[in-house]
């Protein structure tokens, strides 16, 4: 069959090479110049690198595994508040793996013949036929297709055009810092694979390690109109976590400017009433946009291109729609149960006052059996 990706991020590269490998006609549009991802780290879940070995592409991940004796979340300072025995989860479900976005991405579209991918052609809409789909670039038909697979992102144009009634996206009033840096010499591990969380200012940090010599971090604050630029936000973070563990600032303050990115937290402001409409799906933040909490976006997007590699094995042009239908059927609520486990993460490590006060009392009093079995629970997902 002829099958147009639209969207060259991780899922949609993904997509592209598990359908190129089945032997289907692929053809990947990219709005950029060049394939490329730009950001820091990256955490794939275990069931996210379940995914990837379905599409024969988990080996050049595995090696990023990440062995941490303890995780859970922690308080400012970096006192315990909730642990998770991450060694027994790991031997459970499996162990998540942090790497390096741009890294990850080459690695994903290696296999890929670089005669599928059509770049500078941003899609702007998809016209439906009783045989196939036109896509539409720069107001020209540039391509015909028996299925098309939407993985335009975020901020996704087709998932607008399928749904014109839908909200679409809402932000939640929080602002993402992150960046990445060389690991100092002599570091102190106890606060790798943990997430901090201030009950005064709701705000949250988080460290992982990337391979054997670079760090990843990722702060989450509340965010008021506009989001700042790099160097504006990471000053006032600096001056909003000074007196957190010595650690946090230390990492903040060394990482360069280059390597700090910022971000309004976004996600979809409800669920999709489907993620396939005839002969074209929805994959990734197109389909599922949710804030980052779990660490689950890019796994749930690996999960759905092994889903729909698994459903249009064998399909011929007249099976499409039916195909696809089996595709929302397994994923969408899935990826809908995802969203509203990471939105309310999101609320429950944002709070303040007394309420984040109750919650630290609450979190310090869970057993850490019971928050390895929740634990394994989402990487089982």
């Amino acid at each position: 069959m002829r099958i147009v990706v639209v969207g060259a991020g991780l899922g949609g590269v993904a997509a592209a090479v598990g359908l190129h490998r089945l032997g289907h006609e692929v053809t990947l549009f990219e709005r950029g110049a060049e394939l490329r991802e730009a950001g820091t780290g990256i955490v794939i879940m275990p069931n996210g690198l379940r995914a990837l070995d379905a599409l024969g592409l988990a080996e050049g991940v595995r090696g990023h595994a990440v062995h941490a004796a303890r995780a859970g979340l922690r308080d400012r300072r970096g006192r315990p508040l909730l642990v998770t025995d991450a060694v027994q989860a790991q031997q459970d479900v499996g162990t998540p793996a942090i790497v390096d976005r741009a890294e990850l991405h080459r690695t994903l579209r290696a296999p890929l013949p670089a005669d599928l991918v059509r770049t500078s052609a941003p899609v702007e809409r998809l016209e439906p036929g009783p045989d196939g789909v036109t896509v539409i670039s720069d107001g020209e038909p540039v391509a015909r297709a028996d299925a098309v697979i939407a993985a335009d992102g975020i901020r996704s144009a087709l998932r607008g055009q399928l749904f014109p009634g839908h909200p679409g996206l809402r932000r939640t009033g929080r602002m993402d810092l992150r960046g990445m840096l060389s690991r100092p010499a002599g570091l102190a591990t106890d606060l790798l694979a943990n997430q901090l969380v201030d009950r005064r200012s709701g705000a949250m940090f988080g460290l992982f390690p990337v391979g054997e010599d670079r760090l990843y971090w990722f702060t989450d604050s509340v965010l008021h109109g506009a989001p700042p630029g790099a160097e504006e936000a990471r000053r006032g973070m600096l001056s909003l976590m000074a007196d957190w563990h010595p650690l946090v600032t230390e990492l903040i303050e060394a990482t360069p400017p280059a390597d700090v990115h910022v971000d309004p937290i976004t996600r979809l402001a409800g669920p999709l009433p489907s993620f396939a409409v005839g002969r074209i799906a929805l994959l990734g933040d197109a389909a599922h946009a949710m804030p980052p909490d779990l660490g689950q976006g890019a796994s749930q997007a690996f999960e759905d291109a092994a889903a729909l590699i698994r459903h249009l094995a064998g399909a011929r042009p007249a099976d499409v729609a039916r195909r696809l239908l089996r595709y929302d059927a397994e994923r969408r609520p899935v990826a809908n149960r995802m969203m509203r486990a990471a939105s309310r993460q999101s609320r429950l490590t944002s709070q303040t006052g007394a309420a984040a006060w109750l919650r630290d009392a609450l979190l310090r009093a869970v057993p850490s059996r019971l928050a390895t079995r929740r634990l394994a629970a989402l990487w089982r997902a």
